[in-house]
Order: structure tokens, then C-alpha cells, then sequence
């Protein structure tokens, strides 16, 4: 019988299990987002504080609907820069608020990637739970090896591409605490960004304070 890796990761998202797939900006490691032990095992694998949150991929802008909430900046900016490296951080909707991300329970952080495998896990798993693949505090790994060097059992499934994968973060944008805010420079220019948002939105350019 053939092979499927796309079915044995949708296979053990559902147990619960974590995964590893390659997205637009770096690896990621996987969960299901609506099973408190799955992303208690992606922060342990990470070694990932719960003070940070952990962000959804989502497949489409209408399943990252699902999960955050859009107000207009939101659309202008999903529908200009969606497949691609920005991160919006949005109010969560009913059918996310009880997802434990860490982080701040009211918000969540969400992007539409634009890696054709990325996609197509998405397509069949919907929303996930996706951090960088990496442990805290090192960087992104960039190939299988590495991967498994770092991850080992821990994770079920890795779905690895041939050649090395070495993208830089996403970009980071707070949609959820009043005018926009750069939380993080990525691969999404903020130039580009605030030109989408327009000098009524202006995009600020320093974290909240803690």
C-alpha cells in the first residue's frame, strides 16, 4: 500500500500526538489546539514557557475565521498578505476561547501560511497549534536531521522536504489592544504592512509594556 504521509499526520493530530512540517518561514512543530495534554506536550517539547503563547495555522482566511476574531484592519491586511508571513494577533472567538495556548486566554495568534505542504496538512487537520521547531531559546532547525536531533520520539510524524528550509519568522502584528502594533520585524515587511493599514491605522512600532 502506498504511502500517505499527509493521512499518517492528520492521523496523529488526532491522537493527539505531535508532528513536524515544513511551513513558508521555518519548521514547525504541531498540535491540536483543542487538546489540553497535545499542546502540554509542544510545550514541553519546546521547553517553551506558558507565559508565551503558542500560535494557529490555518489553511484558509475563512478557517482562521473560525478562530479569531476579524475586525476591517484585519481583512484589509489578511486579504493583502494572506498565504504569507504575518501573524495577526486577534480576539478569540467562541469556538477557540477555551484552547490552551498559554499566554493571554482572551487572544490568539493566527496566520495563513503559504507552503504547499503546510496547506494541504491544514486542509485535512484543520486549525493547529504551531510553534517554531526548535528548542527555546535555539535557533529554527533547518532539516530532518537536525529535526529528529532535537525531537527525537517526541514527535510522531516529521513530514521533512529535501532541501534545507531557512526562512526567516513570521511578522507579528496586535490587532487585539487598541491601534496596531508591531510585536515582532519578520519576513512580512512593516513598511509594507503600515502602507496596507494607512495613516488612519498607524502602525506603532514597540511591544506593550508587560
Amino acid at each position: 500500500m502506498t504511502r500517505d504521509p499527509i493521512a499518517e499526520v492528520s492521523a496523529s493530530i488526532r491522537r493527539g500526538e505531535l508532528v513536524v512540517f515544513p511551513t513558508d518561514t521555518v519548521y514547525g512543530i504541531a498540535a491540536r489546539p483543542d487538546d489540553p495534554a497535545a499542546t502540554a506536550r509542544l510545550f514541553a517539547a519546546k521547553h517553551r514557557s506558558r507565559d508565551l503563547q503558542l500560535p494557529i495555522l490555518a489553511a484558509s482566511v475563512d478557517a482562521a475565521r473560525t478562530v479569531g476574531t476579524f475586525d476591517e484592519r484585519a481583512d484589509r491586511l489578511a486579504d493583502a498578505c494572506w498565504p504569507g508571513a504575518l501573524t495577526l494577533v486577534l480576539p478569540r472567538t467562541e469556538d477557540s476561547l477555551g484552547w490552551t495556548l498559554g499566554g493571554d486566554p482572551a487572544t490568539v495568534a493566527i496566520r495563513v501560511p503559504r507552503h504547499p505542504l503546510a496547506l494541504a496538512v491544514l486542509a485535512v487537520t484543520g486549525p493547529l497549534a504551531v510553534s517554531s521547531a526548535n528548542r527555546s531559546g535555539a535557533p529554527p532547525a533547518a532539516d530532518a536531521d537536525a529535526l529528529e536531533r532535537a525531537f527525537a520520539d517526541t514527535v510522531a510524524v516529521y513530514l521533512c522536504q529535501d532541501a534545507p528550509l531557512e526562512g526567516a519568522a513570521s511578522t507579528v502584528v496586535d490587532l487585539a489592544h487598541g491601534p496596531p502594533r508591531l510585536l515582532r520585524a519578520g519576513a512580512a515587511e512593516a513598511e509594507t504592512i503600515a502602507t496596507i493599514l494607512g495613516p488612519e491605522d498607524a502602525l506603532l512600532d514597540s511591544p506593550l509594556s508587560p
